[in-house]
């Protein structure tokens, strides 16, 4: 809440030929696993390279009329559109106390719409005054928003956490019976009275992880700074819990026994799932901007040193995740590099609140990723040169292998210019070859013919370029095809 906000401000320190132009650069490549395996070959401290980095020039999120305070925000790339909730609190949203606000831009850096409120205290229960420190994510059709609420200024250790859910991230309904899903665990009572709270989800093969602070907890700092994990199958850590402790996760019965085990000594931290490296990425405030911190699927090592966003700060920030809390994948290389964008507030209102959020960003270079199946997903879509001097375009673990390169690269959604070794790996489900015949329905749906079966491509521009003979069809024409690739 913003009282304990300002309490805890400061207190961290600095713990083919033919193709298109591609981009991105080669990885050092580690071995390959056996097929038998999606284990990822260990990656321990390497050292990232870090480049392009930004910062807007003012302000690109902010509360209107007597919204003095802006700050803790989380931040979504869904559909092309960068949506942001953060915290705030403006007079026409009663009760007295923290507001949630929400805007949506084109691009991280905005512009962004006028911010309004989506979700305030209840005026009964623990959230009863304050709610504030949004994370989102979405499984399915519906939005979890994991929020921290209290009934009071005087925390006393009183900050819990709680969800709601949504069908379009605007209008909330309180979940788990309007009750917290998270307290403090009482570990040691130390004079920071903050509590629980400030989390950040994460959804991941089918577990809610939840980071957050714990004040109380047991393996915290002397002022109270530190991270802490759940998680669960159940959005609402009412069934099927573990928590993260010293010898990995073991399951507990309730979500406030002892906090044995911190990933970071900070408050306010935002994190995301790398998923082209297996990596845990936390975000939190140190004395020379935003540090990130990475750490393995197990937290068993840290697979690469920090990186630091440099810049301002006042308050902690909000990577742009996707909608299920993971790093958006990298047009320029998603294998090798990893945007981490965040928006956090930079300066402190003549009230004392911190306030004009801005965006920081910088590109992490030296993944070495894509070394799994699993990991190698992020390639669906990516145009990679072929062994026989053609082009191979991803497509749900297989490849479509044209002829043409420059038809690859308007079929493709990017083009790298160096082969993972992983893709050797992958079955060849299409030849395209030049001039192929392409055929368009009704509907204008376009497809390329191939042995007498479709290719469906998203546009005609693939065609032209693959110099092929575009013929309209019937809908039965074009009903009778098999499709390749599904």
């Amino acid at each position: 809440m913003l009282l304990a906000a300002f309490a805890l401000i400061g207190a961290v320190t600095a713990c083919t030929s033919e193709m298109a132009e591609p981009v991105g650069r080669p990885a050092t490549q580690l071995p390959a696993p056996t097929a038998q395996t999606d284990t990822p070959p260990p990656r321990d401290r390497l050292k990232l390279t870090v480049e392009n980095g930004r910062e807007s020039p003012g302000t690109v999120v902010t509360g209107v009329g007597d919204a003095v305070y802006n700050y803790a925000p989380a931040v979504m790339l869904e559909n092309g559109k960068v949506r942001t909730w953060w915290c705030s609190q403006m007079g026409i949203a009663p009760p007295n106390g923290d507001d949630i606000l929400y805007s949506e831009g084109p691009a991280v850096g905005g512009p962004f719409t006028t911010a309004y409120p989506v979700f305030s205290g209840s005026g009964g229960s623990f959230d009863a005054m304050h709610t504030c420190d949004p994370s989102l994510v979405k499984i399915g059709d519906t939005y979890y928003m994991y929020y921290t609420g209290a009934s009071r200024d005087d925390h006393a250790n009183g900050s819990s956490a709680g969800v709601a859910t949504s069908k379009d991230g605007l209008n909330w309904t309180r979940a788990n019976g309007g009750q917290a899903i998270l307290g403090s665990s009482g570990d040691i009572i130390r004079e920071n009275v903050y509590g629980t709270g400030q989390q950040s989800a994460i959804y991941l093969d089918g577990w809610v992880y939840l980071l957050f602070t714990d004040t109380t907890g047991y393996a915290g700092a002397a002022n109270g700074a530190g991270q802490y994990v759940l998680r669960s199958r159940d959005p609402l850590f009412t069934k099927d819990i573990e928590t993260l402790s010293p010898q990995g996760f073991k399951p507990v019965r309730q979500t406030n026994e002892a906090r044995t085990r911190s990933v970071v000594e900070a408050f306010s931290a935002d994190w995301m799932w790398i998923s082209a490296a297996s990596a845990f990425a936390i975000a939190h405030s140190t004395a020379d901007g935003t540090t990130i911190t990475f750490w393995n699927k197990e937290f068993t090592r840290h697979p690469y040193d920090p990186v630091v966003i440099p810049g301002v700060w006042k308050e902690g920030p909000g990577l742009l995740r996707t909608p299920e809390g993971h790093a958006p994948v990298h047009a320029g290389g998603p294998c090798d590099k990893v945007a981490i964008d965040v928006l956090r507030a930079t300066s402190m209102h003549e009230s004392g609140a911190p306030t004009n959020i801005r965006h920081f960003g910088i590109d992490a270079l030296g993944l070495n990723g894509c070394a799994t199946p699993e990991e190698a997903e992020v390639l669906d879509g990516f145009a990679v040169p072929s062994p026989e001097r053609t082009a191979d375009v991803v497509v749900d673990g297989k490849v479509v292998r044209f002829e043409r390169g420059s038809a690859a690269a308007k079929y493709a959604r990017g083009v790298i210019g160096w082969r993972p070794k992983i893709v050797d790996s992958f079955q060849v489900a299409a030849r395209v070859p030049a001039a192929a015949p392409a055929l368009v329905g009704p509907d204008g749906l376009a497809g390329l013919l191939v042995d007498d079966k479709l290719v469906v491509i998203g546009s005609l521009e693939v065609a032209e370029s693959n110099s092929s003979e575009v013929t309209v069809v019937t809908r039965e024409q074009w009903d009778r095809y098999e499709r390749l690739l599904g």
